[in-house]
């Protein structure tokens, strides 16, 4: 299951863009919190404590309890967004999707197969269709992958949604008829059309070409 981290925040009051320029300079990051049930706030976070959290996290869904300077308690939080500074390194900014204990969350959960596919014996190509899952769950329950294993999967064959043992608590909205992985047939190039072999091919029995003869020597005076 997905690990809920520490990450101390304080209140931003500062605006525009001198403001949030003086704030990265001194290695913060400006950030947003929002939720269904919880008012807007705008908050700075450290940059380095942050990046290593990211590092560290085995999850593109990181769970983290905000320690909000001033707050009365810590807010339970999902790291919706992080912008990055493709150019100069280092991230722009972040949001944080606030959310409850005993609330359901929705959040996209990468799949993972394990075991070598049966198929593969006879030249197939395992195939995975959807590389995440929708799910829902409570925040406790978000497991950091989905593992499926394709051990038994035969030529041809296919697992559904329907088929997987997702873990306890956790449920997805797609239909049990859904394709996840595939084993497909190996792919075997076209031969070429019979006119197409006649006409790259000499006729049977057909002569040589005659060599050019040399052009005759001019006449003797």
């Amino acid at each position: 299951m997905a690990k809920i981290l520490d990450l101390n925040a304080e209140p931003r009051t500062a605006a525009g863009f001198r403001a949030v320029n003086r704030l990265r300079k001194a290695g913060n990051v400006p950030a947003a919190l929002y939720g269904r049930k919880t008012a807007p706030a705008q908050l700075q976070v450290h940059g380095k404590t942050f990046s290593k959290l990211l590092e560290s996290s085995a999850s593109d869904n990181i769970l983290v309890s905000l320690k909000i300077a001033g707050g009365a308690a810590d807010q339970l939080a999902l790291v919706q967004e992080v912008q990055h500074d493709y150019l100069k390194g280092g991230i722009l900014h972040i949001d944080f999707h606030a959310v409850a204990h005993d609330e359901e969350i929705h959040a996209h959960v990468p799949v993972v197969t394990t075991g070598e596919a049966a198929g593969l014996k006879f030249g197939g190509l395992v195939e995975v269709i959807h590389h995440d899952l929708e799910v829902r769950c409570l925040p406790k329950d978000l497991p950091e992958s989905i593992s499926i294993d394709v051990t038994a999967l035969q030529l041809n064959e296919s697992i559904h949604v329907g088929e997987i043992k997702l873990p306890e608590g956790v449920r997805t909205r797609l239909a049990a008829d859904v394709v996840v992985v595939h084993c497909s047939e190996p792919k075997v190039e076209a031969e070429p059309e019979p006119a197409a072999k006649a006409a790259a091919a000499p006729a049977a029995g057909a002569a040589p070409a005659a060599a050019a003869k040399p052009a005759a020597a001019p006449a003797k005076k």
